[in-house]
């Protein structure tokens, strides 16, 4: 019997139009697999709809908070429709980024220093010496980042603003330059590396997402212990985290210091992007899986207690 997907897509968290592009792509991919697919764009009201739907699988193409921080997953556990990506724990540690830096530095994997504070303190002085990185501890798609340079007499004062919609608290965290190096994780499989190479920017949401914001190097042109340091901590990482099915480690190499002293693990998305642009399809692909066979290995891979 074909299985009935319902991709899960949309939301209210500040990456909606992200989650709606991957959950359409997905989506379609599946179909093109051979599943029987429901769109649902996400509202308050997702148990009832689900409890309706009564889907065999449900594709989690959320991003952001509620689709990636163990909500959304607690819901599912609690209807028992199997899903894909990461359980409730695994989900709320990698989304949490200060409570995911103190995993991964656990397990021996090198974060760069960093400290919380509220927003009106990193506003009021500079609580670490520039350069550094001002990030709301649980956004994705570089949402909220603010990057303060070496040369900046004062911190960014929209931290003030009545518009900052990102919570009083923000996470502080030392500058480190280099290349923008990323990994995935399949299952228990680290695939290639990309270098994301941005011309004169950060890596922001646009670099991210608009076509041409930013060009990927694949596999990534590091010397091959760098290479493969990557795809070990990736993994580990993946590890530490308790994650499952398909997660993406982002990293900072600065290859001005000597070793591996210059890899940096920054973050694990238990939910990476799924669009056109998106970095995991785009290492599946360099390991010989169509973006259709990715997402029926995802579906395949789905379950509850995880």
């Amino acid at each position: 019997m074909t299985k009935h997907v319902a991709v899960l897509m949309g939301g209210w968290s500040s990456e909606r139009p992200v989650s709606l592009s991957s959950g359409n792509g997905c989506a379609e991919a599946l179909e093109q697999a051979g599943y029987r697919v429901t769109r649902v764009d996400v509202q308050r009201d997702i148990a009832e709809v689900l409890s309706r739907l009564k889907p065999d699988v449900a594709f989690n193409a959320l991003h952001g908070p509620f689709g990636e921080d163990g909500c959304i997953q607690g819901i599912l556990e609690v209807l028992q429709i199997p899903y894909t990506h990461s359980g409730v724990l695994a989900s709320a540690l990698a989304m949490n980024k200060p409570k995911a830096k103190d995993v991964l530095k656990a397990a021996g994997i090198p974060v760069a220093e960093s400290l919380v504070v509220s927003r009106f303190d990193a506003a009021k002085a500079h609580v670490m010496a520039p350069p550094y990185v001002i990030k709301p501890p649980a956004e994705g798609s570089s949402f909220g980042v603010l990057i303060v340079k070496e040369d900046q007499e004062f911190p960014p004062q929209e931290l003030y603003s009545d518009e900052w919609r990102y919570g009083d608290t923000v996470m502080v965290e030392r500058y480190v330059g280099g290349k923008e190096l990323t990994c995935g994780v399949l299952g228990d499989h680290a695939l290639d590396v990309i270098d994301i190479v941005t011309e004169g920017r950060w890596y922001d949401y646009d670099a991210k997402y608009v076509a041409g914001g930013s060009s990927h190097v694949i596999p990534a042109k590091i010397s091959p212990i760098i290479y493969q340091n990557v795809r070990m901590l990736a993994l580990r990482a993946h590890h530490a985290l308790g994650c499952r099915g398909v997660s993406r480690s982002d990293f900072r190499y600065d290859d001005r210091l000597e070793g591996t002293n210059g890899l940096i693990c920054l973050e694990v998305n238990t939910q990476p992007g799924m669009t056109a642009t998106s970095l995991v399809p785009e290492m599946a692909a360099h390991a010989g899986m169509t973006f259709p066979e990715l997402v029926r290995w995802m579906v395949e891979d789905a379950s509850c207690n995880r």
